[in-house]
């Protein structure tokens, strides 16, 4: 047994060295790991792999309201320097706090709380979108692009159906036949000049018109032999195919008596070169700050919101303020009877930072003789705020001037984010006054939506001899391939509460409603109420999208007296 022992102490002395050997070079080569690892701490330059892994990651998250915000709320306003800045921004908080400076440089009056370059701008978007869609948003044609940009022309030729058309000298003079177009005249334009002309043309005749360089694109029989002749020509002065040789960037004939400046070809590749640029920010340095003190009294109001998308990352939100003035006192002076209310309203965050305010005073003033009937009525203010789609704060803070009473009503203001890829809709709006404004007034003022006035009845409450007023706007319907129009249904049905009996009922096809295009389609409907009994009522809407079998279903309630 024991030279067995032997030889196994003696292999186990063998195998010892080894062990270290194998353990030193272990320890070496982690030593080179770690070294390794030391090295690569060093800053060196982006490899392509690493440099496109992160423009992949900036991208994905772009691919959020902010990337709307930057590509269609202020894409034809937004400088190259403002957007590469914004490009670089890497959380949301950056992002909000670059939006709001956005805003504010451009503030024509920085010391007071409302911003009116930002609700002038969004309503120039709904504005387009009412009037400018075709088989594209209205904000994205370039009647839209240019209306956002510069606001309403001072004067606009329009020929909605084309037809004879009586040349002006400079292009040639002589009758000829048009395709649809516009002429829009800007007497200035700040960076651009005076006497901006601007022409539109839709030579596809599908409503989709497009800004244009050369005044003969509207000319319909430009490609017809011997017909539209120019006056030069029909004296032999010229030849219709002199226009095909033009170096110009134009197929005009001859001008007859001179052509002006604002002809020439450099000019006119001037101006549209500038006509593709945002606006020039005058406010680049100014901040504004905003701190109020609410307080609470006992002056009863009522306030409803209603939310109308513009984009996809707006939302026009009309705040409705509604006071009865037998709670108003009044006061004899200039020989009326006046009540005065001042209106301060906030809007917040969840996180209570300001997004803006408003402040109005809203007045009274009647004949002492008619002093009982006024106050049997109402008074009734409207403020339209643009905000992204999510959560906020709204106190809407009012005080009677004369009587000292006060209130502070708060409510939260969910703002509904609008899917491009479903069927969506507006704020189900009961009305006492539905009526279209004049051109001029399309989108501005209280109440106003789009080419209409709709004033809401906030308490809800009707007479049987007045008429419901019923407004609904729903978007992204799915095109009919040849006509492009919405295909899609609108079921209407009035309920009585309690008894669930069916006192009105019908229905009608999107595609006859006036204005009605796949982005957007407007519901006005005003319905007698002179067959209702008194009590509480049910309005009950079915707004079918019938390419995607997709449907909304808004309803409200009201009352009859």
């Amino acid at each position: 047994m024991r030279p067995r022992r032997l030889w196994t102490s003696c292999l186990a002395l063998s195998l010892f060295p080894l062990a270290l050997f194998t353990l030193a070079q272990d320890k070496k080569g982690n030593d080179k790991k770690a070294a390794a690892t030391q090295r690569e701490t060093v800053a060196k330059p982006l490899s392509e792999k690493e440099r496109k892994r992160r423009e992949e990651k900036l991208r994905k998250e772009l691919e959020t309201p902010y990337r709307k915000w930057l590509n269609e709320d202020v894409t034809y306003i937004i400088t190259d320097e403002e957007r590469q800045a914004f490009k670089r921004m890497s959380t949301d908080d950056e992002r909000e706090q670059f939006i709001e400076g956005f805003w504010l440089r451009r503030d024509p009056t920085p010391d007071t709380a409302e911003n009116e370059f930002k609700e002038e701008h969004y309503r120039r978007i709904a504005y387009a979108n009412e009037r400018y869609a075709s088989g594209i948003p209205g904000w994205k044609s370039d009647r839209g692009r240019i209306y956002i940009t510069f606001g309403p022309p001072d004067e606009n030729e329009s020929h909605p159906s084309g037809g004879s058309y009586e040349r002006p000298p400079e292009e040639g003079g002589g009758t000829t036949s048009t395709y649809p177009f516009e002429k829009w005249r800007y007497r200035w334009i700040e960076g651009i000049g005076t006497d901006i002309i601007i022409e539109f043309v839709d030579p596809t005749m599908t409503g989709e018109y497009r800004m244009t360089m050369d005044p003969s694109e509207k000319d319909a029989l430009l490609m017809v032999p011997n017909a539209g002749l120019t006056l030069m020509e029909q004296m032999g002065m010229s030849s219709k195919t002199d226009r095909f040789n033009r170096t110009d960037g134009t197929r005009l004939g001859q001008a007859f008596g001179g052509t002006p400046a604002r002809m020439n070809q450099f000019e006119r590749l001037e101006q549209f070169a500038k006509l593709q640029k945002p606006p020039v920010v005058k406010f680049k340095d100014l901040e504004a700050s905003v701190s109020s003190v609410i307080k609470f009294n006992i002056l009863p109001i009522r306030v409803r919101a209603d939310y109308f998308p513009v984009t996809e990352n707006s939302v026009l939100t009309n705040v409705t303020v509604q006071m009865e003035n037998r709670d108003l006192q009044f006061q004899a002076k200039e020989g009326l009877q006046k009540a005065a209310v001042n209106l301060y309203g906030r809007v917040t965050s969840m996180g209570r930072r300001v997004v803006t305010v408003f402040e109005e005073t809203v007045t009274v003033d009647a004949p002492t003789e008619l002093l009982g009937e006024v106050s049997k009525r109402s008074s009734i203010y409207q403020k339209s705020i643009p905000l992204a789609p999510g959560m906020y704060r709204l106190n809407v803070v009012v005080k009677d001037v004369i009587g000292g009473n006060m209130n502070n009503y708060e409510m939260a203001l969910h703002v509904p984010h609008q899917d491009m890829d479903k069927l969506n809709g507006s704020s189900l709006v009961l009305a006492d006054l539905i009526e279209k404004v004049p051109t001029k007034s399309i989108g501005t003022g209280q109440f106003v939506i789009g080419a209409s006035k709709v004033r809401p009845r906030v308490t809800e409450t009707f007479k049987r001899d007045e008429k419901l007023g019923i407004y609904f706007k729903a978007y992204n319907f799915t095109p009919d391939e040849k006509t492009s129009k919405p295909v899609g249904s609108v079921d209407y049905e009035v309920v009585k509460n309690g008894s669930n009996e069916k006192i009105v009922e019908f229905s009608e096809d999107v595609a006859t409603l006036p204005g009605a295009s796949a982005q957007q389609v407007t519901i006005e409907k005003l319905l007698p109420l002179a067959s209702l009994l008194p009590g509480q009522y049910t309005l009950k809407l079915k707004v079918t999208d019938k390419n995607r079998n997709q449907t909304l279903t808004p309803s409200a309630t009201f009352t009859v007296n």
